[in-house]
């Protein structure tokens, strides 16, 4: 039963990042939940990053994320704005180069992550935010090859969140 009703909230946590605002109304945000077989594929290929980076909080995070139930992903497709902001340190939005992200972009990941930690505090829901398991999840395309800077949540039901107070491997 846990695992059902940890799959209903990713719904209801997924559909809290969908509906919340967007820049200029324009809904750039990727979202899918990942269960059972791919979470074991993500936890491997950050074992696989972090052989190539040297970076031991991988495998760290690689080994916690065992402890979910469900992941959800966030990522977003990478569409200028034509704000003209500067926000992302180029003057206008045309002399901003294609891989730079549009800053306007990373705050609506941002505010969609966070109606998704809310929707899932509602829920009384175990979760942490993590960078690393999205970049796996990014080199994995599992949000589309247009889906950009990616952040996963995972989700857990358990008498103590398994995501937070971790050891590190080794000092990074």
């Amino acid at each position: 039963m846990r695992r059902e009703t940890i799959l209903e909230a990713a719904g209801l946590i997924m559909l809290a990042a969908r509906t919340a605002p967007k820049g200029k109304g324009i809904d750039i945000i990727e979202i899918a939940t990942v269960a059972e077989e791919k979470i074991k594929e993500l936890s491997a290929e950050m074992h696989r990053l972090s052989d190539e980076t040297g970076l031991n909080f991988l495998k760290r995070d690689a080994e916690n994320i065992l402890n979910a139930e469900a992941i959800v992903l966030l990522g977003t497709a990478q569409k200028t704005q034509g704000l003209n902001c500067a926000y992302c340190g180029y003057a206008t939005c045309m002399e901003k180069p294609g891989p730079v992200p549009c800053t306007i972009n990373s705050i609506d990941l941002g505010i969609a992550i966070g109606s998704a930690c809310a929707k899932a505090s509602d829920l009384r829901v175990d979760t942490r935010v993590m960078f690393s398991v999205g970049w796996a999840a990014q080199r994995l395309g599992y949000l589309g090859e247009m889906s950009k800077n990616v952040i996963a949540i995972p989700l857990s039901a358990s008498a103590k969140n398994p995501f937070f107070d971790r050891k590190p491997k080794t000092p990074a």
